[in-house]
């Protein structure tokens, strides 16, 4: 079944690379699209570009950096307003207002109090956090108390508590909240690094790119933040299941 899934997933991938192609050959005009063909041998050649690993890693641990701090922050407030009706209260506004106004406007506004250089982290941060926070206070809510009753008759220390019974009934929660938010944190953060322009960034590179109409680098680019985005969601979720299968074990 899964040597069938990852078969129609190569097809579908070179289907989409031979619509790509066409599209180009009829379009004819590489300002406007390369061709696949194109890139891949720019490919090759980007690398050498002053300041390309340099401006990988810049925008890699800025954005990673926003998505684990959101991630940490969303579970504790998240625990917080299981815990305290009141602060879910006082917060619905806060996380209403981040989920629906435009990542342009909040980096706009953003760049009145913050450097160019720490943009990409904060928005990042704000991106995700509506979405961990949501995920891990329905799974908060839908545990099942007995449980948790039978662990405070015990005695389980806190920690245990929260590894043997909390933990395992957060799974699916904690797991679709970093799905969902993984790739929509690299977007983001993207996105205020083209508009913030912070010198060293991939954000840069893109704008560089559409300033001086070069089609091939721009795609280049774009091409490459897929790479690493899909790279660290596979490893940071490889990990977190890891991490739940030996808690499963103890």
């Amino acid at each position: 079944m899964q040597r069938k899934n990852k078969l129609g997933k190569a097809l579908a991938v070179l289907f989409a690379l031979l619509l790509w192609q066409i599209a180009a050959v009829a379009v004819d005009q590489k300002i406007l699209l390369v061709s696949p063909v194109d890139v891949a041998v720019r490919m090759t050649s980007i690398w050498q570009v002053e300041g390309f690993a340099s401006s990988i890693w810049f925008s890699f641990y800025h954005i990673a950096g926003g998505f684990l701090l959101a991630l940490v922050v969303g579970v504790l407030l998240a625990a917080l307003s299981g815990r305290f009706p009141w602060i879910e209260t006082a917060l619905w506004p806060f996380m209403i207002t981040v989920k629906t106004v435009p990542v342009a406007s909040f980096v706009v506004i953003c760049l009145i109090w913050l450097s160019a250089q720490n943009l990409s982290v904060f928005i990042s941060f704000l991106i995700v956090l509506p979405v961990v926070y949501g995920n891990m206070l329905e799974g908060i809510k839908s545990e099942d108390k007995k449980m948790l009753e039978v662990g405070r008759v015990f005695g389980m220390p806190f920690l245990k508590r929260v590894l043997y019974i909390h933990m395992p009934q957060l799974k699916p929660f904690i797991l679709s909240a970093c799905m969902t938010s993984l790739g929509m944190s690299w977007k983001a953060g993207v996105a205020a690094e083209i508009i913030g322009t912070p010198d060293g960034s991939i954000g840069k590179q893109l704008y560089y790119a559409k300033i001086y109409l070069d089609t091939d680098d721009l795609l280049c680019w774009t091409v490459i933040i897929v790479i690493i985005s899909v790279a660290f969601e596979k490893l940071f979720m490889l990990l977190l299941r890891r991490f739940y299968r030996r808690l499963e074990r103890a």
